[in-house]
């Protein structure tokens, strides 16, 4: 899977990173079990600092997402489950994008048909 940074983002380097690996894992360009370059090897690839490239596969791992290995090196986790963890923190992502949305007006309606609409983008429908 090819990453690509955007320099001029709001969004920082690492939080890049880490999404790129997150929906490519739901799109299947990523497969599980699947190797990532080093940190050395996608900081040269990306032209950025390592500490940077450290930090989005850091997350990514706590995340459960990625497993290091020193003989392995850095690849993609074969499961992945969704605990308490995952779920208090997607409870608390949605809880503020619905509150964002209300404020700006949105329907119900229309939040379930965006989420559905997303939903079904990464299940091919």
């Amino acid at each position: 899977m090819q990453l690509r940074i955007d320099m001029s983002s709001e969004v920082p380097l690492y939080q890049q990173l880490h999404d790129q690996i997150i929906l490519g894992l739901a799109t299947g360009k990523l497969q599980p079990g699947e190797a990532l370059p080093s940190v050395r090897q996608l900081a040269d690839e990306l032209n950025i600092n390592m500490l940077t490239v450290a930090k989005g596969y850091n997350l990514l791992k706590a995340e459960g997402y990625l497993i290091s290995d020193r003989r392995r090196g850095t690849h993609v986790a074969t499961t992945f489950q969704s605990d308490d963890v995952f779920m208090r923190t997607l409870q608390a992502q949605l809880h503020l994008l619905v509150a964002a949305s209300k404020i700006r007006g949105l329907s119900e309606q229309t939040v379930k048909d965006l989420v559905i609409a997303q939903y079904c983008e990464f299940e091919g429908e």
